[in-house]
């Protein structure tokens, strides 16, 4: 078997993220394949083991949910990075923290005057049936007006090389302690390939997030106490929340380690007794977070929190209620809601979508439905959809009576072409579907890490790249180019 010979890699059927449509590879990507390009497939080979080994030896894993259980599994990892040229980060950079800036000033508003619905920007009935809007954080001035200070944005690329937001995830998101490994374990098995200093690094993530969780402290003058809040050890992400308490230097605690005072201050149970806490990064859903003020069986919050909060006398992030812009019907109004509260023109398209609770859209989604993916409003992690052109005539009749039975509850879109990027398989690169989740940080500036989270569906031609459901995931490069 010879060196990896990419004029034989069939990766032109789709808007490739390495090589044009000729295969030749891009400006960005050349001196990746280059090397790549000079290894035999046993040094290839040693890459992929030597990587298989270090995702085992540094426990990087995920947690997958079946039918009566669930199992820890290694991080799935391709080694062959994904590339994207600094420059055309720049622009989806500016277009991530116009999003996210128009985003707080809309669940701001939500919580407090309700203008974008006064205005009509927003449909009444689209807020009265939200299922995450909290009536609890009515009236709640967070600091700086920001609830959503952690924001994962999904992106994709058709066949045409433009990129969309898919979706925004302003509750809880997840993934940024994977992207941080993913370039920790390439660092390790393609060091040679750093030396030259083009690769744009992400490892400053940790502390960018310690700053800004610091930034919301309601005390001045002394070091803030800030935790991490975990559901506990059965939680899917609870890798990567103890992967951020450690890189942080913070606590990381549960619901039972936590007091609310009569003060309304929370505590921290410690070995020396109580200590005062600042600033809670929660990875609790909202009606997990207080039993006082939502369920009352929850056994995974601290009753009182919601008291605490309201009374400016410790941080939450993300806030609650801030999942109320979380929603993939309130997605569709983003760009209305940039030119609404920015007076800007959106920097990044959505994809183009049809709602359900409209009865023209609905009409032509249910004619349609074997050409569309349609989703729900808020399931996660690629669960609950259906993907037309790949479904059967009996899922296509039961997704069309959901449909009819609660229309606010789905949305559909085209089916795109997503872009591919190559992924190793037996020592060949072939071509697999990905997207990329970036993470923005909202705090005294906006930041926006530099790149993010590459998600890759490992199946062939399948566009289902969450790791819940079989998709794998790459290190993300955003790459400095000659004259840049």
């Amino acid at each position: 078997m010879s060196n990896v010979d990419w004029k034989q890699y069939p990766g032109q059927r789709f808007y490739d993220e390495l090589l044009d449509s000729s295969g030749v590879p891009r400006t960005a990507a050349r001196p990746l394949c280059d090397a790549l390009a000079g290894f035999s497939p046993a040094a290839l080979a040693e890459r992929k083991a030597a990587a298989e080994v270090a995702i085992r030896t540094m426990g990087i894993t995920f947690t997958v949910y079946f039918e009566g259980g669930s199992i820890d599994r290694a991080w799935p990892f391709d080694i062959v990075p994904r590339i994207i040229p600094a420059d055309e980060w720049r622009d989806i950079e500016a277009g991530l923290k116009q999003r996210v800036d128009a985003l707080n000033l809309f669940i701001d508003d939500l919580y407090h005057d309700q203008k974008v619905v006064r205005d009509g920007v927003l449909p009444r009935e689209v807020l009265e049936q939200s299922v995450n809007f909290r009536p609890q954080c009515v009236g709640v001035d967070p600091p700086r007006g920001v609830w959503a200070h952690i924001c994962g944005s999904d992106l994709v690329r058709d066949a045409s090389g433009q990129v969309y937001v898919l979706e925004d995830n302003l509750r809880v998101p997840s993934g940024v302690s994977y992207m941080l490994e993913n370039r920790n374990v390439t660092k390790r098995i393609l060091p040679e390939l750093f030396e030259s200093g083009r690769i744009l690094p992400v490892d400053d993530y940790p502390a960018q997030l310690y700053d800004m969780l610091a930034s919301l402290s309601p005390r001045s003058g002394v070091d803030p106490q800030i935790v991490v809040l975990t559901p506990g050890i059965y939680n899917s992400a609870y890798y990567e929340h103890a992967y951020l308490a450690q890189q942080m230097g913070v606590e990381l605690v549960q619901g039972s380690d936590l007091l609310v005072g009569a003060d309304d201050i929370v505590y921290m149970h410690t070995v020396d007794g109580l200590r005062q806490v600042d600033v809670i990064y929660r990875r609790v859903d909202d009606l997990f977070l207080d039993p006082e003020a939502f369920r009352a069986d929850s056994m995974l919050g601290t009753p009182g929190l919601m008291r605490a909060w309201r009374a400016g006398n410790v941080a939450l992030a993300n806030a609650p209620g801030a999942g109320v812009a979380d929603d993939k019907v309130v997605y569709t109004f983003v760009p209305e809601l940039i030119r609404y509260y920015l007076n800007e023109e959106p920097l990044l398209a959505n994809v183009p979508s049809y709602l359900c609770m409209f009865e023209d859209d609905r009409n032509y989604v249910l004619e349609h439905l074997d050409e569309l993916v349609v989703k729900p409003a808020n399931e996660s992690g690629g669960y609950g959809m259906l993907i037309g052109p790949r479904s059967t005539p009996e899922e296509r009749e039961a997704f069309a009576e959901l449909i009819r039975q609660d229309p606010r509850n789905y949305m559909a879109q085209p089916t795109l072409d997503l872009s591919t990027a190559p992924t190793l398989f037996e020592g060949a690169p072939e071509p697999r579907h990905v997207d990329l989740r970036p993470f923005i940080l909202s705090g005294p500036e906006t930041q926006v890490t530099m790149g993010g989270l590459t998600r890759v569906a490992l199946v062939k031609d399948s566009l289902v790249v969450n790791s819940s459901q079989g998709g794998g995931s790459k290190d993300t490069w955003i790459v400095e180019t000659e004259g840049e």
